[in-house]
């Protein structure tokens, strides 16, 4: 019999369709499924109003985690969402490489912020949440520097809020970053691990 960290009887429940948050979970070890919440975000934004850009985050990452509950209220569900906070202004994924490069052409020279929130659901209700933020100050960039990453990079950019994969090329664009790394994968693992521990959802 092979041992395993996770103690709940079924596994971790994922409130997202993101290869990379499912890929760290279970890169820790942790047997995972997902599920898409199947909310609309854009409409709780709205309601949010003007809500501070790391609270929308945790907002959409308990709504996310509580969607998915409501269906399997005997799992454990994380729910998770992260925003690029730009002096207050939230950005969203661009719709096309012209989006992109607007976004490239705000943020470069600039630093911004990734909050990065996290909300767990046991059986059915609302049990933790958090948020952790991380800070990418991006080089200055002129059109044709940013023309030559997006066409290294090409259509993968538009997965991204900020128009970049950090683990990919898009480490070229940065001259400094403060945060932890998972933090801006958009899964922050070690405040998770502590919060699942604490939970005894873990063997150790």
């Amino acid at each position: 019999m092979t041992a395993s960290l996770w103690r709940a009887p079924a596994p971790l429940l994922l409130a997202s369709a993101s290869p990379t948050r499912r890929a760290l979970l279970e890169a820790a070890g942790l047997p995972v499924e997902t599920r898409s919440p199947g909310i609309d975000e854009r409409a709780l934004e709205a309601e949010a109003g003007a809500e501070r850009p790391q609270d929308l985050a945790r907002r959409l990452a308990a709504a996310k985690a509580l969607a998915v509950a409501a269906a399997a209220p005997e799992r454990v569900v994380i729910g998770a969402d992260q925003v690029l906070d730009l002096d207050g202004e939230v950005f969203h994924k661009p719709a096309d490489l012209r989006g992109a490069q607007a976004h490239l052409a705000r943020l470069q020279g600039r630093t911004h912020a990734l909050h990065a929130a996290v909300a767990v659901a046991v059986d059915g209700r609302l049990a933790d949440s958090f948020v952790e933020t991380a800070r990418l100050a991006m080089r200055p960039l002129d059109a044709p520097a940013i023309e030559a990453y997006l066409a290294v990079a090409g259509a993968r950019v538009l997965g991204s809020v900020g128009a970049y994969q950090l683990e990919s090329v898009g480490i070229h664009l940065f001259a400094r970053i403060e945060g932890d790394h998972t933090t801006i994968l958009g899964l922050p693992l070690l405040p998770l691990l502590a919060r699942l521990r604490a939970h005894d959802l873990l063997a150790f």
